[in-house]
């Protein structure tokens, strides 16, 4: 993925995958939905691009050509065209907050990851795989799908949908989580998941004359949820008015816990780097760092969203408080090497593990 100009916006591009039947379309329908205001380009089963705006039709998500009939994408396209479709999404007129690509029930997941890493585009980021499993039908699609297994380890965040129809939800919660490498998992019914785990809810810029599928259908909404499952989130928020280690923070990273799925915000390095701050995302096993200089009217601070499944957020606090650096007296010119890692191009993207 090549490096962004400073100031540059980076749009997520989140993969949706899941077997035939899992659910996917429910959940980003429901996304469209929830979004906050935030504007959602989507790239659908595989064959259509399509870009959601406020005169758009959920059900409209399941054809594989979509007509907006509103300057949007529709097109028959295949797994070499990506780029092409991620570079029309990203246009800043666009005004998209954020991209889901919506896999096909037999695509290979590990290879739609693999090209958003080496892609060439420097107006996004990769937004994490999602793998939607059917808690009713899980033991009978591990049969049919072996490979199941696979893309549950490489899964950045697993959605256990159709857990209010499971005989047994809590040995499926259970089997996945044993399934996955510290990845979260969610229970969900009908797909609703809290967006914030997927992206920032909120536009990242104001708009006149754009709608998201929310602002729409605000105050139309008569569905009943009680007693629907609403999968909440953890968060924690840091800050510091000491600089971080670079050492001690790499180490935190490296060994990030179970179920924490997104890191962002701004590190300050202190003496390692007088003259930058580094922005953070960190999606799953993802990491990325951008430096860039200090704004002149910022205060120099380490501000960390942390936002994760079931995550003891105390013991994170703690953890990032030892982060704290000793500097000036312990900096050194090799200090920053473990971050600097990270601050590359797509050949360091692709070793990230279980990519």
């Amino acid at each position: 993925m090549r490096q962004p100009s400073p100031g540059q916006r980076q749009i997520p591009v989140v993969v949706l995958a899941g077997f035939l039947g899992s659910g996917k379309t429910t959940l980003l329908n429901h996304l469209l939905h929830r979004s906050g205001g935030s504007r959602i380009g989507a790239i659908v089963n595989d064959f259509g691009a399509i870009e959601i705006d406020a005169m758009a039709v959920a059900g409209a998500l399941g054809d594989s050509t979509v007509s907006l009939g509103n300057g949007c994408l529709c097109c028959a396209v295949d797994a070499s065209e990506l780029d092409v479709y991620l570079e029309r999404l990203a246009r800043p007129d666009t005004g998209i907050d954020v991209v889901v690509i919506e896999a096909s029930g037999l695509a290979e997941p590990q290879e739609l990851v693999r090209m958003l890493l080496a892609s060439e585009h420097p107006g996004i980021v990769y937004g994490g795989l999602v793998e939607v499993v059917d808690a009713a039908e899980f033991d009978d699609t591990r049969a049919r799908h072996p490979e199941i297994d696979r893309h549950l380890a490489l899964a950045d965040l697993v959605v256990v949908n159709k857990l209010d129809r499971a005989a047994d939800g809590d040995r499926v919660l259970g089997l996945v989580r044993d399934l996955t490498d510290r990845a979260a998992v969610v229970p969900a019914t009908y797909g609703r998941i809290d967006p914030e785990f997927l992206f920032d809810c909120r536009p990242s810029e104001e708009r006149v004359g754009q709608l998201s599928f929310d602002d729409l259908h605000h105050g139309h909404e008569t569905e009943d949820h009680t007693g629907h499952l609403h999968t909440a989130y953890d968060s924690l928020s840091f800050v510091s008015e000491v600089p971080l280690d670079p050492r001690r923070l790499m180490q935190f990273l490296d060994g990030r816990s179970e179920g924490l799925y997104r890191i962002k915000g701004y590190v300050d390095f202190g003496p390692y780097d007088i003259l930058n701050r580094y922005a953070v995302h960190a999606v799953g096993r993802f990491l990325r760092f951008y430096p860039e200089p200090w704004p002149a009217a910022d205060e120099r601070l380490t501000q960390l969203v942390l936002i994760g499944s079931s995550i003891d957020a105390p013991a994170l606090g703690k953890e990032l408080e030892a982060c704290k650096s000793d500097a000036p007296h312990t900096a050194d010119e090799h200090g920053m090497w473990g971050v600097l890692r990270y601050v590359q191009g797509p050949e360091d993207d692709l070793q990230e593990p279980g990519i």
